[in-house]
Parts: C-alpha cells; sequence; structure tokens
C-alpha cells in the first residue's frame, strides 16, 4: 500500500512531536511514524530513577507547560512519558505507530518512505529519531573475553539486579555519575572515567545549560569567538542523588584501565581488580540508517547541515541530534526553536 502526505516526520519522541505541533500551526498536512508501540519515545525505556536535569517548567515543548510532578524539584522519566502522551493526545497529532522506517529513497520530485507496514511519498521529510537506539561501545581490549556481565545504559534498570556484586561504571557524563549514584549504596563500586569527573556547581541545571548552547551558536553565527558552550561549564548536573552520593564521597572516580580480562579489568600499573559487571555509559550515535539510501553521509560520517536542513537534499531535515542540527535541540526546552524553524523552512519550500 502506497499512501502520500506533504510531509513525513520519522520518529514520534520529542522531536517529532515538537515538529508536529509546528507544522500544525502553519496548517500543513503531515504524518508521524513511530517505531514505538506506544507514546513516550525514548523516555520510557530508561532507568528507573533517572531524573530530569530541570524543572518541568523549564522542560517543556512548545505551547504546552510540563505540569509540577508532585514532590519532585525535577521530574522522572515517568512523569516525562506521561506529559508527551498528554501532548500529543492535546494537539492532535497525526501519529501511526508501531511503524518502522526501513528506508528514505529519493523518487522523481518526491522522497518515498519505506516502512514495515506499507510506503509513504512525501515532498518533506523529517528525521527524528534521535540516539537511542544507536548505543555507542568503545573498543577496549579484552571486551569479548569478559565472563562477566556487560551492558549498555540503555539495558540498565535498577541497583537492585546488582546488589552486592562488583560493578564497574565507565562514563564520565551525566548518565555515569547518575548510574554511579544509583549504584553506590548497592555494590562495591568502581567508577571509571577518561578524565577527572567535572561537576557543575550545584546551582546549575539545564536552564543555565540551554542558554549556554544557545549563547554558542549565536556566537559561532556571527562569527565571534566560541564561548566553549556547555563543555566550559563541565560535564556533569549536580541533581540531587548525584550531589548526595559526591559529598558523602561515594563517586571518586579512577582513570580508566587499560584493557578487560576474563574475570576483570587491568589498570595502567598491571594490578587487577575482579569484576561481575561492567556498565558502559559511554554515549550514543545518530541512529541514521533509515537514511542510508540517500548516500547523504560523509567522510567523518555525519550528514552535512544547514541549520536542520540537508545541505545536498533540501527536502530533508535533520531535528533533534544535538547542537549540530541546533542548540540543545536533543533536549526537551531546546528543540522548540529549530523544529519552529524546520516547519517555517519546510512551509517555503511547499509554497
Amino acid at each position: 500500500m502506497t499512501r502520500t502526505a506533504p510531509v513525513v516526520v520519522i520518529g514520534g519522541g520529542q522531536a517529532g512531536l515538537a515538529a508536529g505541533y509546528h507544522l500544525r500551526r502553519l496548517g500543513l498536512d503531515f504524518v508521524i511514524l513511530d517505531a514505538q508501540a506506544t507514546s513516550g519515545g525514548a523516555w520510557q525505556h530508561t532507568w528507573d530513577s533517572l531524573r530530569l536535569f530541570s524543572p518541568a517548567a523549564y522542560s517543556s515543548l512548545p505551547g504546552r507547560l510540563m505540569p509540577v510532578q508532585s514532590g519532585e524539584t525535577y521530574p522522572d522519566a515517568q512523569h516525562v512519558v506521561d506529559y508527551l502522551a498528554d501532548y500529543e493526545k492535546r494537539y492532535e497529532l497525526p501519529l501511526e505507530r508501531p511503524v518502522r522506517v526501513t528506508g528514505v529513497h529519493r523518487d522523481d520530485a518526491l522522497l518515498r518512505v519505506e516502512t514495515d507496514s506499507g510506503t509513504w511519498r512525501a515532498r518533506a521529510v523529517i528525521s527524528a529519531t534521535g540516539t537511542w537506539w544507536r548505543p555507542f561501545l568503545p573498543a577496549v581490549p579484552g571486551r569479548t573475553v569478559f565472563h562477566g556481565r556487560q551492558l549498555h545504559t540503555v539495558v540498565y534498570t535498577r541497583p537492585q539486579d546488582f546488589a552486592g556484586r562488583r560493578v564497574i561504571v565507565v562514563g564520565g557524563g551525566n548518565s555515569g555519575a547518575q548510574i554511579a549514584a544509583d549504584l553506590a549504596h548497592h555494590t562495591a563500586l568502581t567508577w571509571v572515567t577518561q578524565r577527572a569527573p567535572r561537576f557543575l556547581a550545584d546551582d546549575i541545571d539545564g536552564r543555565a545549560l540551554f542558554d549556554a548552547a544557545t549563547a554558542r551558536r549565536r556566537a559561532l553565527d556571527e562569527g565571534l569567538t566560541d564561548t566553549g558552550g556547555v563543555a566550559s561549564l563541565g560535564d556533569i548536573v549536580a541533581v540531587p542523588p548525584v550531589r548526595a552520593a559526591r559529598d558523602r564521597g561515594l563517586l571518586t572516580a579512577r582513570p580508566m584501565f587499560t584493557r578487560l580480562h576474563t574475570g576483570g579489568v587491568e589498570w595502567a600499573d598491571g594490578t587487577h581488580s575482579p569484576a561481575d559487571a561492567v556498565i558502559w555509559c559511554t554515549g550514543f550515535r545518530p541512529a541514521l540508517s533509515h537514511l542510508a539510501p540517500l548516500q547523504l553521509r560523509g567522510s567523518r560520517g555525519r550528514i552535512a547541515t544547514t541549520g536542520t536542513r540537508a545541505t545536498v537534499e533540501p527536502r530533508l531535515h535533520l531535528l533533534g541530534y544535538g547542537d549540530w542540527t541546533g542548540p540543545a535541540s536533543a533536549t526537551l526546552i531546546g528543540v522548540g526553536r529549530t523544529a519552529r524553524d524546520t516547519a517555517r523552512e519546510i512551509a517555503d519550500l511547499l509554497g
């Protein structure tokens, strides 16, 4: 079955919903194809104790403030899922799920979007699939011979699964710090980072991070000195559980080990430590395999963009993948501005 829509949005998480909001405001016809069976995007798959970096009022999509979660300054992931489910109903966004997009192809004047439930033909496509679905694992020597359990952030759920175990958490970002803090009271924890952890000041949260990312983008666009953006402030937001573990001395990181062996890890000085599990909090890459038929990737694997528009394919926009597609565009509060600009460009394209 082949259907047609002026605009096809791929992905029904926060970026896809923000795009839908602005497309609806401009009076454009569109459809959002979501691979997930239920609302909430990646937020429905996170670990149990995850908290946002910002209060609810500063974690909102365009047009609808996130309600305050009772008893919580920083909402949890389930609160975000509920908010996103309410958001798509409130604005009657046209979602179809579960629909997995397998490829986007050029088809004369249109783009052809192949899915596991049929084909769509569109004049413009917004890819908003995020990064959660493509976890990154570093090529550490011995990773294939370790006999213990190995898992990425995307699989971790709760500390009780590792109670009494010797666990190594790898990663000096927010995920690594939050999961290490989560495990500190239940396991024999070793936290490992490539460089000494850089905690942001306790009064800095997502509001300041969004402002820093925006200021950096503005400076670069105006040819001014690079402000450094979020990276200039630090790597880890001191949300309450992280702050508490840090202040109790439970988040003391060790430098990265040199290799894994069957029963644990080897350190730079040649000593060994046993381990039952290694949790890799080592980040993500953009989930863009569905765009492979368009052959847009450059020599370094990234699709060149002007704003969110693919430079050599103006009918395609990439939304919500990080600063390279808009300042803080991988965040709830940050994606709205780039979604608005994307919708306006598409409206101009469609005339």
